[in-house]
């Protein structure tokens, strides 16, 4: 009818380390989505990993999410390392652009200490658990999940489209609506199909105050503090 908003995308940048700001963002952003009766949410990755609480609280956000959420590691050059592997193996839809990579998602303390082994294999068993039913959830490959976190498993782009991992690679934002369009995938509300053409990409606005607790709950920045 005239006068009719465009259908909307909410876009939410994770490009730094994931910790309590990524899981309020999150929150916030699925929460407007929902709301406004959006197509998805765009999570676009480039982080170096993060907060492993943070993580599992962020997770559960997105497979309880009734809004679709689709992940992409973009532009090129960028990462989802670590902590960001299991945010993306979330979602609904993974996507890459070239020159990206994914994995290495081995456990690590801020403080490095390796001398209690085993706290050490209790932490790791318990990580490989975690990411091992993210990716059966979503019918990824959960073998390749495991060694992502064992042994530090990397994989490009178009590795992580074979192995997959992944569902599509996407040069940009532009051809990631294109390939997505029509795709079908079940949220916790049932099947839904995704309708990207022609969308709207909003991003919510980040507050002055918002923008000191992200410095501040960074964890490298947390820990020197």
């Amino acid at each position: 009818c005239a006068g009719a908003e465009a259908p909307a995308a909410y876009l939410l940048n994770i490009d730094g380390a994931i910790g309590p700001m990524t899981v309020h963002q999150l929150g916030r952003t699925l929460s407007l989505a929902r709301q406004r009766n959006a197509e998805c949410v765009i999570l676009v990755f480039d982080t170096p990993g993060g907060l492993l609480s943070s993580t599992r609280k962020a997770v559960k956000m997105i497979l309880d999410s009734p809004v679709p959420v689709v992940g992409y590691v973009g532009p090129q050059g960028s990462q989802c390392a670590s902590a960001g592997t299991f945010l993306a193996l979330a979602c609904h839809v993974v996507a890459m652009a070239p020159a990206t990579n994914i994995g290495a998602a081995h456990p690590v303390t801020l403080l490095g200490d390796s001398s209690d082994t085993t706290m050490q294999q209790k932490a790791l068993n318990d990580t490989v658990g975690f990411i091992k039913s993210i990716a059966s959830l979503r019918k990824r490959n959960a073998e390749w999940a495991e060694k992502a976190v064992r042994e530090s498993a990397s994989a490009t782009a178009e590795e992580a489209l074979r192995l997959g991992v992944i569902d599509l690679v996407a040069k940009d934002m532009r051809e990631l609506l294109r390939k997505v369009d029509g795709m079908t995938v079940e949220t916790r509300e049932g099947t839904r199909v995704l309708r990207t053409s022609g969308v709207a990409l909003r991003e919510p606005r980040v507050g002055f105050r918002e923008r000191i607790l992200s410095v501040i709950s960074d964890p490298n920045i947390a820990y020197i503090l």
